[in-house]
């Protein structure tokens, strides 16, 4: 068994969600402690207890230690799986945090994955939806990774509620090398989003 200190570095939930996905690529067992220690609030919240029971739920998994407030998981992975998954996490936790998690799993998956996602889609500390469809997916995409994402409803803080559909049409098992040493074509436009809730229109 992988042993790791969630304290570690920024001690926050990232070394977590990164150990959780090794654990399901390698089939190794995992245990991580001292999770969150440098937070606030340590432990887990319903975002990351979301992120393991997804992690758990596609790779076969045993957990041990899953709640709210927990200092400390045990993960046992089985195999990845493919076919269609639902997650939510009941609050405006960070819906992108939780992809996070499951990308890395996603690329060994043995078929089509499609996983839905209810939370938040664009809270604070966390990588907006819009950041991920329009920056590291397409990023992935020359690494021939394809991620095809429909954002189907936005979720804010504190109401979450958001929605989005994930899909891997054909899981490639590895990546290629991702060249960027030129700066390619000039830039000529610029797009941005924005967007807002329970704002009337001549406000919004």
């Amino acid at each position: 068994m992988i042993r790791i200190d969630g304290s570690h570095g920024e001690g926050g939930g990232q070394i977590l969600r990164t150990s959780v996905a090794l654990s399901c690529i390698t089939g190794k067992d995992l245990e991580v402690y001292n999770i969150r220690a440098k937070r606030p609030n340590p432990g887990l919240k319903r975002q990351h207890l979301t992120a393991i029971h997804a992690a758990a739920k596609i790779c076969k998994a045993s957990v041990e230690g899953a709640e709210v407030g927990s200092r400390r998981i045990v993960f046992r992975p089985s195999s990845i799986s493919s076919g269609s998954f639902e997650f939510n996490v009941g609050t405006a936790g960070s819906v992108t945090l939780i992809f996070q998690a499951l990308a890395p799993i996603l690329l060994y998956a043995p078929g089509r994955v499609r996983v839905t996602l209810m939370g938040g889609t664009d809270v604070p500390w966390s990588p907006p939806i819009d950041y991920v469809r329009h920056v590291m997916l397409p990023h992935l995409k020359r690494m021939g990774y394809v991620v095809e994402a429909s954002l189907i409803r936005r979720g804010h803080y504190p109401r979450g509620g958001g929605k989005v559909v994930f899909e891997v049409p054909e899981p490639p098992g590895e990546l290629e090398p991702i060249i960027l040493t030129s700066r390619g074509e000039s830039i000529e436009l610029v797009e941005g989003v924005s967007h807002c809730v329970r704002l009337p229109s001549h406000v919004a």
